[in-house]
């Protein structure tokens, strides 16, 4: 409910006073202070438009919204093609993996594209963001940078810069340390966020200025303060990272305006974040060759296909068998062995087994279960995978092997990076779709290790023949 307040208000100057004078200490007048009583909304309520609007059908209302391309191909497909006027996205990720830095180049990107950039910071000064886009020589000519922390004056700040049609987007790093001078508490309580959340929001919605927020993660790595600040934007990307390599991912967990399943793959460098365009092809650069207990299988990360290297190795136990796993499910691992074991005769289950998928990306989709036995199966048996074979499929408890969701953009990747062998599950033919890419189908685990174990056999044979 609105609140109502009382205020005196110099009639000629509109100055607000703590009470009554006869003369104005603004504009000097006399007699001209008066009392005025205002209704107040919260600041915590989000305002869409200015007057009220009648319903209309969806027909007329569909339409494509405008978006703003960042000058970074990686970001805007996560984005679905850049930021949508009026949208409020919120980019959370741990401390130092270089959020800061990727909103630079991305505030830099669209003020040379698009116009002015209001890149607030209540956590660094001027001269360090002036640094900083000078290290990464981003153009800082329509770059504009303010310290504050009021809400407020930040506010203040871009409605001079919208007024007058020269602000492209509003940065505010982060959330957690601005606040709004009408809500009491500290900054980065929940109060304090939903409050400065909701102006924000309201600011976007109404002049039609894309608003972006940095918002801090907890130890468990989930967005910190209250769940209405997700509910509130309309957009929630992730930037996350090893701390031990330079890989940077970026994903949308939330996207009114796109999908929730791209990724944007970087790596950061002293000059800043680079993008890596062809991830397939990085991920695999330094791949062993002839190496046994490897295997590549391709992951989908939305529309986007990744070929990534699976890597097992199988040790005599001593005492009671380990699982170790980087980047893949371990209860998906101790599933996968007891198949191997009951299905395939490998007796798996009393050796220690460790297994990595190169690069530091995480694997959890079923699809990939047919490479990690591969993997295990060829680390067991000491027996190279051939270097141009690639494996997907799903494995059952029964040992049967399911087909891999959207196999067809999978295999085209492998077929683009020079893979002339794959190993798919045995439903479907797909040799008039990929010409020069042989597909051997497999309808069990044991015959689909056979056929990748089999191929490796036969490669090694041709290699000691010419020597």
């Amino acid at each position: 409910m609105a609140k109502s307040t009382t205020r005196w208000v110099c009639s000629e100057c509109d100055a607000s006073l703590s009470g009554w004078f006869g003369k104005c200490p603004t504009c000097g007048a006399w007699n001209t202070i008066e009392e005025r009583t205002t209704s107040e909304l919260p600041s915590d309520r989000v305002v869409l438009s200015n007057s009220a609007t009648a319903p209309v059908s969806v027909e007329a209302a569909v339409q494509d919204a405008p978006r703003r391309t960042t000058g970074l191909a990686e970001v805007d497909r996560v984005l679905g093609g850049g930021l949508v006027t009026g949208s409020v996205v919120l980019l959370g990720g741990p401390p130092g993996i270089g959020k800061s830095t990727l909103l630079l180049q991305v505030g830099a990107g669209i003020a040379a594209r698009h116009g002015n950039v209001l890149y607030a910071s209540g956590e660094e000064s001027v001269a360090q963001i002036a640094g900083r886009a000078q290290r990464l020589s981003a153009d800082a000519s329509r770059l504009l940078v303010l310290a504050e922390t009021r809400i407020e004056s930040i506010l203040d700040a871009a409605r001079e810069l919208a007024l007058v049609g020269e602000l492209a987007t509003v940065v505010v790093d982060s959330i957690q340390t601005v606040y709004s001078i009408g809500t009491e508490g500290l900054p980065g309580n929940v109060s304090q966020i939903r409050a400065a959340a909701a102006q924000l929001v309201s600011f976007a919605k109404l002049h039609g200025v894309p608003v972006v927020l940095v918002g801090h993660v907890t130890k468990d790595g989930q967005l910190a303060g209250p769940r209405v600040l997700e509910h509130l934007v309309d957009t929630v990307l992730g930037f996350d990272g090893d701390e031990d390599r330079a890989l940077r991912l970026l994903r949308a967990s939330k996207n009114r305006f796109g999908s929730t399943m791209e990724l944007g793959v970087f790596e950061m460098g002293s000059t800043g974040l680079r993008e890596i365009g062809n991830p397939s092809e990085t991920f695999l650069a330094e791949r062993p060759e002839g190496a046994a207990g490897s295997c590549i299988t391709a992951s989908l990360e939305g529309s986007r296909p990744l070929l990534l290297e699976v890597q097992a190795l199988l040790a005599p136990a001593s005492g009671g068998a380990r699982r170790n796993c980087v980047g893949v499910d371990p209860a998906r691992l101790a599933m996968i062995l007891a198949v191997l074991d009951r299905h395939a005769g490998l007796g798996v289950l009393d050796h220690d087994v460790f297994v990595n998928v190169a690069g530091g990306l995480r694997l959890f989709e079923p699809a990939v279960d047919l490479a990690i036995a591969l993997a295990v199966a060829s680390s067991h048996l000491r027996r190279p995978v051939v270097a141009d074979l690639v494996a997907l499929g799903e494995i059952g408890l029964t040992g049967e092997v399911r087909q891999a969701p959207r196999l067809e953009l999978r295999l085209a990747e492998a077929q683009r990076l020079g893979f002339r062998r794959a190993v798919v599950a045995g439903r479907g033919d797909h040799r008039q779709a990929l010409p020069g890419l042989e597909i051997t189908t497999a309808r069990s685990v044991e015959a689909a290790l056979e056929a990748g174990l089999a191929a490796s056999a036969a490669s090694s044979g041709r290699r000691r023949g010419l020597r």
